[in-house]
């Protein structure tokens, strides 16, 4: 891989932060945009501006055309079976929403369990606990070892008759754990549960295949994978999609519409209301195109490098404890500095150019269980450098001396 090759073709990494150049490791919360993306942004405002799918003229066509390719590359990217089974969404947050509510709505009953794992993400927590508690319904959650990887055995024996869905993370935000999924889809099916996977961190990492993994639900979302923000996908396997009602109604979701009654219209439009994020929805297909000119297996080996120099080297600091070290990763890594609040530690590095995360990593619980109140994140990308750890590790030894 041309590091620097790719590296110049995202703008933002030539700025400066605070008379230094900027180090940009928060890409678990959110990746920089390649130029292509941005062009596509500006090309769609300026030559291709219309509502879609209901205008009869060539800019609604042309608009509507190249929203709907974005459908069939996100298909391909998930190996999904058709591209009805692909609904736009607003990102994982509205895609578990939109399960839980219209999928939960109509199947879930009093004494009905859904199965979380500890390290869920709120967004796979709170929605799960609004329609649990509208129908009746009790969580129950996988414990996890100390070191960040679920206890298997534990949620083989939380399965029964009463388990109606499992929604779990692919990869965990705060500790990068690469969570088992496939077997837990083989299990939760053996008692009947329909099984959701939260891929907000994975589809950026890991290779994706829906078939293969037998998901019911799989979503994603686009400001991960160098897209725009508010836009992201969530796919459904057809006849489940079939099975649920609406979950937003509006325009476009429909076939008729009177005053006693309406019909809906065919997947995907039926949960697709109102005029959507266009143009961000074409920008998302150019992440992709860009993704696809290079080489896939090379970008996973160098963000592996990336984490395991990183773990290596922040291991040696004096007073540091690593949060999440399970044998299956990906490229975060977490940490605590023994007499330090983590929020400092983030304060000095941005002084030093650096950008990390820090905090509870909206994963409460997970913190809650680990005994601590939050950790510094570094997340790596496909264009950061040996070179951007080596000062993070410099950062962080010189914060440390600063704090204690």
């Amino acid at each position: 891989m041309d590091i620097a090759k790719i590296r110049a073709d995202f703008p933002i990494l030539a700025d400066t932060v605070n008379g230094k150049p900027l180090i940009y490791l928060d890409n678990a919360a959110t990746s920089q945009k390649p130029q292509v993306v941005i062009d596509a942004l500006r090309h769609y405002y300026e030559h291709s501006n219309a509502n879609i799918h209901r205008g009869a003229h060539y800019l609604a066509a042309k608009a509507t055309g190249e929203y709907e390719a974005t459908r069939e590359i996100i298909r391909a990217f998930l190996n999904a079976r058709k591209e009805c089974e692909i609904i736009f969404t607003r990102g994982v947050t509205e895609g578990i929403n939109l399960v839980a509510n219209a999928w939960g709505r109509k199947n879930l009953q009093a004494g009905d369990e859904i199965i979380l794992s500890t390290m869920e993400h709120h967004s796979n927590i709170v929605p799960w606990q609004l329609i649990a508690q509208e129908r009746g319904a009790k969580i129950k959650v996988i414990p996890i070892t100390d070191s960040g990887e679920l206890l298997m055995d534990e949620f083989t024996k939380l399965l029964s008759p009463r388990t109606k869905f499992v929604s779990i993370v692919h990869a965990s935000n705060a500790l990068g754990t690469i969570n088992p999924v496939q077997e837990i889809i083989r299990q939760a099916h053996e008692v009947g549960a329909k099984v959701l996977v939260d891929g907000a961190q994975s589809a950026v990492h890991l290779p994706i295949d829906v078939q293969a993994l037998d998901c019911d639900f799989f979503a994603f979302s686009g400001h991960k994978v160098y897209a725009p923000t508010g836009i992201g996908a969530l796919y459904g396997k057809e006849e489940i999609l079939n099975s649920m009602p609406p979950y937003h109604g509006g325009g476009e979701m429909i076939k008729d519409v009177s005053f006693d009654g309406s019909t809906y219209n065919d997947l995907p439009h039926k949960f697709e209301a109102g005029t959507p994020n266009i143009a961000d929805v074409i920008a998302f297909k150019n992440a992709f195109d860009y993704l696809n000119t290079l080489d896939r297996k090379a970008i996973a080996e160098h963000e592996n490098f990336l984490m395991r120099y990183a773990t290596e080297a922040l291991r040696e600091i004096e007073g540091l404890r690593l949060i999440g070290t399970a044998k299956e990763k990906m490229s975060v890594v977490s940490f605590v500095i023994e007499g330090a609040h983590h929020g400092d530690v983030g304060t000095l590095l941005d002084m030093q150019g650096i950008a990390v995360r820090t905090g509870h990593h909206c994963a409460q619980p997970l913190m809650k269980r680990l005994g601590i109140s939050g950790t510094v994140r570094a997340s790596f990308a496909l264009y950061n450098t040996q070179e951007e750890i080596d000062a993070l590790v410099k950062g962080v030894q010189k914060a440390r001396k600063m704090l204690l």
